[in-house]
């Protein structure tokens, strides 16, 4: 019986330490909250989370299609995705825990990582509409995208700051860009407000398949809105038949994490992103406008400890 429990006892330690090797290796999840797969967040996030399966060891990354800002930062909170895109108005509400856009207290966890391109407010009507102006919006029918996404709460503002709201429509829809260009090309709405990268996949396909109002946002508007709204413009040949520049406003997306994810795999994160922008870039033309030199512009939550280290690595941050 001595001899049996030796025999046993021995086997078990080799059978540890035959183990032991397997669990320090234990696989690791990113999960890349977007947006709609029309927009311009899932392309990127798509890369990046390709990148980081093949470059990260150890590490099994995916990307999830979501309702973008708003529910990618309630998301992050509650640990369920390690990198997010987000508005930066929607980043702010967030860390301030304004309950009127769907923040029910402070999302204290959220961490930067990186600014990343701005947005530009795209407003697309169909020519039979006969809206050619902001103003001429009162009356039409509208979708604004998914309730309190980054791209609804931008539409609230802008209406607000043009001194109109929704009341001020025949009829408002919240749908996703793609669903809402299917409206349009249907006959069965008007225009579409979407927040997103210049040539947006959702309003490239409504104007190649007929003809397409690209509206302005007019200066006024712009300076009412304030930070971290900018004033932008759709340059001419940006979508099919437009053939001037169309003033707008834009507000920069961020790049969010939490204070759970190691500082490991936050430093790996930032580190590949920038150091393979063209991988971006072939994913979608509005991640040109990610830089290093404006990594940190209008950061509104603290950095990641990981995020900081690869700054303070390139001399961002000394």
């Amino acid at each position: 019986m001595t001899k049996m429990t030796a025999t046993l006892r021995g086997l078990f330690a080799g059978a540890v330490i035959a183990t032991a090797p397997v669990a320090s290796h234990a696989q690791e999840f990113i999960n890349v909250l977007t947006g709609g797969t029309s927009g311009v967040y899932y392309p990127v996030g798509s890369a990046l989370a390709t990148l980081y399966g093949e470059k990260i060891p150890n590490v099994q990354a995916q990307v999830q299609s979501t309702k973008a800002s708003v529910e990618n930062l309630n998301l992050l909170q509650q640990g369920k995705g390690e990198l997010a895109l987000a508005l930066g108005d929607s980043v702010k509400f967030a860390w301030e825990g304004n309950a009127d856009v769907g923040f029910k207290e402070p999302l204290a966890k959220l961490r930067g990582i990186a600014a990343a391109y701005p947005n530009y407010i795209q407003i697309a009507a169909t020519a039979d509409s006969g809206v050619k102006t902001l103003a001429d919006l009162k009356g039409k029918s509208l979708s604004v995208g998914a309730p309190k996404s980054g791209t609804e709460l931008n539409a609230r503002a802008i209406l607000e700051a043009a001194g109109m709201s929704y009341d001020d429509m025949a009829k408002v829809e919240y749908l996703p860009f793609a669903e809402s260009v299917e409206l349009q090309k249907n006959r069965q709405l008007d225009a579409t407000l979407q927040s997103a990268g210049i040539g947006v996949a959702s309003i490239k396909d409504l104007a190649t398949a007929m003809p397409t109002q690209i509206v302005s946002v007019p200066a006024d508007v712009v300076e009412k809105l304030g930070a971290p709204f900018v004033p932008g413009v759709i340059p001419a040949g940006t979508y099919e038949g437009q053939t001037e520049d169309v003033a707008t406003v834009a507000v920069m997306n961020f790049f969010v994490t939490h204070e759970d994810v190691s500082e490991e795999t936050a430093y790996q994160m930032t580190k590949l992103m920038f150091e393979n922008l063209p991988t971006l870039v072939a994913a979608h033309k509005s991640a040109e406008n990610i830089t290093l030199d404006t990594a940190l512009t209008g950061m509104p939550i603290p950095l990641h400890p990981g995020a900081e280290r690869y700054y303070r690595e390139v001399g961002l941050i000394k």
